[in-house]
């Protein structure tokens, strides 16, 4: 176990170097917006890991209400608290972007940045929900809560589809117009923090596997001590 996480770390590291590298220095640049564009390879891959990280939220606070499965309730909670950092990363990152291209930090009322900041607030008050109450039923809340959160993710994505907004129009997929080497950059950051996110969520959930295993055996002692 310790030589995988070992291993990863190693991989993790050697894909964030030379994802970075790719980003400033192979990458080219945009001829509008110049080398502020380079934020792009940092700004989506955090975004699409994030989404990635919530569908898993997602589905293990469905198998967690349909089987009770205390596996997927700690793979649940891990990819919420994963998934919020990579979307903190998204809501920093776009307004530094946006400041010298569009000369504001954000744009009230834009449905791509409020419903991306909705996003975030919903999967931050499940954390709160999850570390603050002491009911017992506060997993199966949790879950429910994520299981509706959830489905702000697919508004996010397609809302610059569908609404007009301060966001840049679609660079990707159908009318897409992106650089085919930007596309590879892209792509390779991407894996870089896919690398970075399993990572991190591999050794939340053995922390949290851990955490529970030591409440569980001071409540049996506690049990046993109050029985004697």
């Amino acid at each position: 176990m310790k030589r995988g996480i070992t291993a990863l770390a190693v991989i993790t590291g050697l894909m964030l170097s030379f994802a970075l590298y790719e980003a400033l220095v192979v990458a080219p640049t945009e001829r509008t917006m110049g080398d502020v564009q380079r934020i792009f390879y940092y700004h989506v891959p955090s975004a699409w890991t994030a989404f990635l990280l919530f569908l898993i939220n997602f589905v293990c606070s469905v198998i967690f209400l349909i089987r009770r499965n205390t596996k997927a309730d700690i793979l649940a909670l891990v990819a919420a608290e994963v998934g919020v950092v990579f979307c903190t990363v998204v809501l920093v990152t776009g307004p530094i972007w946006a400041r010298p291209v569009w000369g504001i930090w954000w744009a009230p009322g834009d449905i791509r940045l409020t419903t991306t900041l909705v996003l975030w607030l919903i999967y931050v008050s499940y954390l709160v929900l999850r570390r603050f109450s002491t009911s017992g039923q506060t997993a199966v809340v949790a879950a429910v809560v994520a299981t509706f959160g959830a489905l702000d993710v697919p508004l996010v994505y397609f809302s610059i589809w569908f609404f007009r907004t301060q966001h840049p129009s679609p660079v990707i997929g159908d009318g897409g117009s992106l650089d085919p080497r930007m596309w590879v950059v892209l792509l390779i950051n991407w894996a870089a923090f896919l690398c970075l996110a399993g990572l991190a969520s591999w050794t939340r959930y053995l922390l949290e596997i851990a955490k529970r295993e030591v409440e569980e055996a001071e409540a049996l002692e506690s049990l046993y001590e109050g029985s004697r």
